[in-house]
């Protein structure tokens, strides 16, 4: 056998190995899930809802309104970043609930006690199945839906917000796609196979959109939110003095959005 033939064999091996390995690899890094608790920190006035998918049965949190009147409440629909569970952010949204806003906490397939693997399809459905699951609750506006999604959650919220009816949406630390990262590990874009198109959802979805980043984010570069912003009909952009996983939420700035969008009262 010719040396030539031997390094044109060895080059098909190596390409045939790699290609393997970034098939198998990637969702490894995209969805990174966070070991189970043993002990389960569901807030005791949380409802456990189990959301039927195609991957198995998903579960989601709904955290009714600390506080309201008689007619049926608004939601916002939270996902988390993609080295999060529900147990970990449930916490966080006291205050809303504290201006009569019901919030549902979704957890992705393959996450926590979620049956299934992580993938953008099987984290379509649950994200559709909970949204399904809120239309059929008579204490639950349909009309005051806010999808809301961090990092990686935020394809999830945009996905959402594209094929279903959603009165506004807020992403928080999120990306143009996944595939814009897919240079850092010499990977070619038409390789991923979870891309989460962002700007795809946001180019597409004609309610308001506001934006939430850290002007320090070394791992979603600040130039994301500016082409989301950029790329929607109807986009408010906050820049916040954090990084990626070190922001507080800005709650009075996501009021007054809410607000704005007759959410909730001013």
């Amino acid at each position: 056998m010719s040396w030539k033939r031997v390094v044109a064999l060895t080059l098909c091996a190596v390409a045939v190995i790699y290609s393997a390995a970034i098939l198998l690899v990637q969702r490894l890094l995209l969805f990174p899930a966070p070991e189970v608790r043993t002990s389960v920190h569901r807030p005791v006035d949380a409802l456990q809802v189990w959301l039927p998918t195609s991957s198995g049965q998903a579960e989601a949190w709904y955290l009714a309104p600390l506080a309201g009147d008689t007619r049926p409440a608004p939601v916002m629909v939270f996902f988390h970043g993609n080295g999060e569970l529900i147990d970990l952010v449930a916490h966080d949204f006291q205050t809303p609930r504290s201006w009569g806003v019901g919030v549902l906490l979704v957890e992705y397939p393959g996450y926590g006690r979620s049956a299934g693997s992580p993938s953008q399809a099987t984290v379509t459905a649950a994200a559709l199945a909970a949204h399904d699951w809120l239309r059929a609750q008579p204490a639950i506006d349909k009309d005051r839906v806010v999808a809301y999604g961090r990092s990686l959650g935020g394809g999830a919220a945009a996905i959402l917000a594209a094929q279903r009816r959603t009165r506004a949406l807020v992403l928080e630390s999120s990306f143009t796609s996944v595939r814009s990262f897919a240079h850092r590990f010499w990977v070619p874009e038409v390789a991923i196979l979870d891309p989460f198109d962002n700007v795809a959802a946001v180019e597409s979805y004609p309610g308001p959109l506001l934006i939430l980043h850290g002007n320090d984010d070394k791992l979603v570069p600040p130039n994301h939110a500016q082409a989301l912003a950029k790329a929607s009909h109807r986009a408010e952009l906050h820049m916040l003095s954090c990084g990626h996983n070190d922001c507080d939420r800005p709650w009075g700035v996501i009021r007054k959005f809410i607000a704005a969008n007759a959410i909730v009262s001013p």
